[in-house]
């Protein structure tokens, strides 16, 4: 009776989390009808209901989500004390879970993961691509990276970039076309590619400063696209102005594929940095992966 309580409660414990049982089997490495057994056991032997489900989703009940955040500290306990026994080793090992957008992957994280995956083999990473403010802790990530603004308070923050610019860009024949925007009111009459937001659903308004005066503007066009490569190759098109990070189109400008307007209002701000809750005890494996993007 304990095994099979401690094990559906290992199991309930991913299913309330992920809120899905169709991720929660793929992580566990059952079938999803094996998963919704097991939960239906749990609940007869426990006399509680713990799940709700529909045909769309599954959600605790109160009395699950009661059971959900009691557990969860005794868990997070003995996954670190696991891991401590893991740092025990000659080699280093062990999981780490890390939440980043499309540019800091590309640009930060990926660049150094690459060479550090090889010198440390037994060391597992899995990282989420996610351009919204994902919480970390209720992902049970490790750790995420975001701009250095974005990062809340109460988090540990390490730079582990330098400072950024974003550029307004498009393509000659665009400018050809429509014209030059001379400043970032301007950018209302003109066609621009937009990003909407994941977490608040909004599309997002083009941030700019210049002599302590900043403007969030919030530009209109034909096309909306979430994807980074796409949005410039967009520009490069003649498919409107795209506002993105500086670094990525450098080359492009340098090439004459796109001409970069309105610099003098786009002014470094802070970089990427790698943060993690201050009350977390990381593993060895944790530590050599901050200091390798610290220092890359």
């Amino acid at each position: 009776m304990l095994k099979d309580n401690v094990n559906d409660l290992l199991s309930f414990m991913v299913v309330a989390r992920e809120r899905s049982f169709t991720r929660a089997a793929a992580q566990l490495g059952v079938s999803q009808s094996a998963l919704s057994h097991a939960m239906r056991n749990l609940e007869t032997r426990l006399d509680v209901r713990l799940l709700t489900r529909t045909t769309r989703s599954v959600a605790p009940t109160a009395a699950g989500e009661q059971l959900f955040q009691r557990l969860s500290p005794h868990l997070l306990e003995i996954e670190q004390e696991l891991a401590t026994l893991r740092d025990m080793r000659d080699t280093p090992a062990g999981n780490i879970r890390l939440n980043a957008g499309e540019h800091a992957m590309s640009s930060v994280l990926w660049p150094v993961l690459k060479p550090f995956m090889a010198q440390y083999p037994d060391i597992h990473i899995e990282v989420t691509v996610d351009n919204g403010l994902t919480d970390i802790v209720d992902g049970r990530f490790d750790a995420g990276v975001r701009l250095g603004e974005q990062v809340a308070k109460d988090m540990i923050a390490v730079r582990i970039a330098p400072d950024m610019r974003m550029a307004v860009v498009g393509s000659a024949d665009y400018f050809s076309r429509y014209g030059v925007p001379e400043s970032p009111e301007q950018l209302a009459s003109h066609c621009c590619i937009n990003m909407r937001l994941p977490t608040l659903g909004g599309l997002y308004a083009w941030e700019f400063e210049k002599d302590g005066r900043e403007l969030r503007v919030r530009v209109e066009g034909q096309l909306t696209l979430n994807n980074l490569p796409q949005r410039i190759d967009a520009a490069v098109a003649g498919l409107g102005l795209a506002y993105v990070p500086e670094d990525t189109v450098l080359d492009a400008i340098a090439d004459g594929q796109l001409v970069r307007v309105l610099e003098s209002w786009c002014p470094p701000f802070d970089g990427y940095h790698l943060y993690y809750p201050s009350r977390r005890q990381h593993t060895t494996a944790f530590a050599l992966l901050v200091d390798a993007l610290r220092h890359p």
